[in-house]
């Protein structure tokens, strides 16, 4: 990738680089860098992306070359395009979709949250081979759902370097949501850097690109707010446990531009309405590492849709989501101009758009939250409960096996299943190098809008908000449990489940058409979006009520939720955190269907 690299003048500023060009993806604005840098030019078209329907789609991955920030770089696009192609298909028909790989390398497309044949996933090393160099893959599945999806690669950093794309499925019937117009929002990360270069900086330092360090203001503050002896306890139990209460995303600003369909901040997407008109807004987060919180300021905000399932309608003014999740929402803009702004996570930078009812017309774009620290609940959970966080200091008594003990195997009657089980059982294989914190006591609350949302004065999407229309939809009950916890260790940047990174852990069993109870419990600091491939995720409410079909669940720090699952396909399926980082550190399974 450095081999096409031409800088700019170093008159471009940090502000430029987090913000993108105006004109991202058009050089001619800097002829004189074509003109040293021979004959190179962009060739990929951003900010837009074509629209392909019908039963027979032909794909071809290849490089392409782009500008986002001021620095000519290489892409790896679909149809030439970031984002790839939106795919307009209908549900219930059986689609052809062939992909050419023009690669000097493998290349996959998964198609994310469809329910298909396991050969047909596109996850190289489980459901097929990969797509080698200079071959076509023809992808056949009938499609059994409707609503917002997407697509991206499943091989490498490709998906990070531009390989990813809408899917739209058409419901076969009349769509229940009715709107005068729709635009896709699909959100990504872009970086100038190769992303395996960040992953092994990461790799040296966990906190390399976290520039929300606590400092000396910050401790006179807590000085003059909570006197000299809560401000000294503050740090030290912080430096005690090794960890930075403002670690909120591993990867920022420092080297990531946010973009708004291909489009960086200062290039502004728009997308225009008539006052009075009812917009359907389909946002798709298609980002590799970065956790967005998007509201559209004096407009409210309408949940009609959830990873692809139709909700009863929830009225909101922001709502968080994670690398794999969908949200449609409905908006009724009345003003001239409104800014849609995605800010992320760790507080560094954002993606925005604009929507206007003309092409010169803007709003004004919001200031980006302050950082907040990590609470106490998001290291310890419940603490009402009496209990601990631990940290080295864990009592090993209660884990007598002297061999790894693998959670996921463990299954009880049926009666037992009624409710997910409460009794935290961490792993033997917890207790090593690669676990750096377990969580005795967890929060099981779903009504938390995470780190940064809460008490801020705008009405935020829960998961506990979130309920589907038709109810539960498969009401048999678990006849088993699997308990999964979500592991890592900063200082390592060692990412895993039960302690385990991928390569040495087992595959999850599950029986063909049996109902399971999955918990998963956060034993990080982080929020893991966990995708399950293959098979839905029923979120259930902590008392046990199915609530909402998902296909990506986001966990938080410090919690612990339950799903159930049923498996209608045999095969072997991937599931990990949507994170890339952490799916490429780790915190990966593989699950097998018999």
């Amino acid at each position: 990738m450095d081999d096409n690299k031409f800088k700019l003048p170093a008159s471009i500023s940090r502000r430029r680089f987090v913000q993108g060009l105006a004109v991202g993806g058009v050089i001619a604005s800097f002829p004189h860098v074509v003109r040293a840098g021979s004959s190179f030019k962009d060739n990929a078209a951003t900010g837009s992306a074509p629209e392909l329907s019908g039963k027979v789609i032909e794909l071809t991955i290849a490089e392409s070359l782009v500008n986002f920030t001021g620095v000519v770089r290489t892409a790896t696009t679909i149809n030439g395009s970031i984002p790839a192609p939106t795919l307009r298909l209908r549900e219930g028909d059986e689609v052809t979709i062939k992909v050419t790989n023009t690669l000097s390398v493998p290349s996959s497309i998964h198609w994310h949250g469809i329910i298909l044949p396991y050969q047909m996933d596109g996850v190289p090393g489980l459901s097929f081979k990969g797509i080698m160099p200079g071959e076509t893959f023809v992808y056949k599945f009938k499609l059994q759902q409707s609503g917002t999806y997407w697509y991206h690669s499943h091989s490498g950093f490709q998906e990070m370097t531009g390989m990813y794309g809408a899917l739209i499925i058409e419901p076969r019937e009349q769509d229940i949501i009715v709107a005068d117009r729709e635009y896709v929002v699909q959100l990504s990360d872009w970086t100038d850097d190769d992303p395996m270069k960040v992953f092994s900086k990461l790799k040296v330092q966990g906190d390399i690109y976290n520039y929300n360090q606590p400092t000396v203001r910050d401790f006179f503050r807590d000085l003059s707010e909570k006197g000299l002896s809560s401000a000294l306890s503050k740090r030290k139990m912080w430096q005690e446990m090794r960890m930075s209460p403002t670690d909120l995303g591993d990867v920022s600003s420092a080297v990531l531009t946010y973009l708004f369909n291909g489009s960086t901040p200062l290039a502004n997407w728009r997308g225009l309405f008539k006052k009075g008109e009812k917009v359907r807004l389909r946002f798709i987060n298609g980002a590799s590492n970065t956790f967005f919180d998007v509201r559209i300021p004096e407009l409210q905000m309408t949940v009609v849709q959830s990873d692809g399932q139709n909700v009863h309608p929830v009225t909101v003014d922001e709502f968080r989501f994670g690398p794999g999740e969908t949200y449609d929402v409905l908006v009724t803009p009345q003003s001239d101009a409104y800014t849609i702004f995605a800010q992320t996570i760790e507080r560094t930078g954002y993606a925005r758009g604009t929507l206007a009812v003309a092409d010169n017309i803007n709003a004004p774009v919001p200031a980006v939250d302050p950082v907040e620290w990590l609470a106490m609940a998001d290291m310890m959970g419940n603490m009402s409960h009496g209990g601990s966080m631990t940290e080295g200091a864990m009592d090993h008594s209660q884990h007598g096996a002297a061999m790894p003990m693998d959670l996921s195997q463990h299954a009880g009657p049926a009666a037992a299943y009624a409710k997910a089980s409460t009794q935290v059982r961490h792993a033997s294989t917890e207790y090593g190098p690669s676990v750096d914190m377990r969580v005795d006591t967890p929060r099981t609350n779903l009504d938390d809008p995470g780190i940064g949302l809460r008490n801020n004065g705008r009405k935020v999407l829960t998961l506990s908000d979130l309920h589907s229309l038709e109810g539960v939809i498969e009401p048999q009950r678990p006849e088993a449990e699997i308990e999964l916890h979500l592991t890592g260790n900063m200082e390592r940047y060692s990412w895993s489940i039960d302690g385990l990174e991928f390569g040495q852990s087992t595959p999850v069993h599950m029986k063909l058409h049996q109902c399971v109870r999955v918990i998963l419990h956060n034993d990080t600091m982080m929020t893991h979006p966990m995708h399950l491939h293959g098979m839905w995720s029923d979120l259930e409410s902590e008392s046990g009520e199915v609530q909402v079909r998902r296909h990506t669940i986001p966990v938080q720090p410090a919690q612990r939720i339950s799903f159930l699952t049923t498996p209608h396909d045999v095969g072997r399926w991937a599931w990990h955190c949507h994170l890339l980082f952490h799916m490429d550190a780790g915190m990966f399974r593989e699950v097998v269907v018999s």
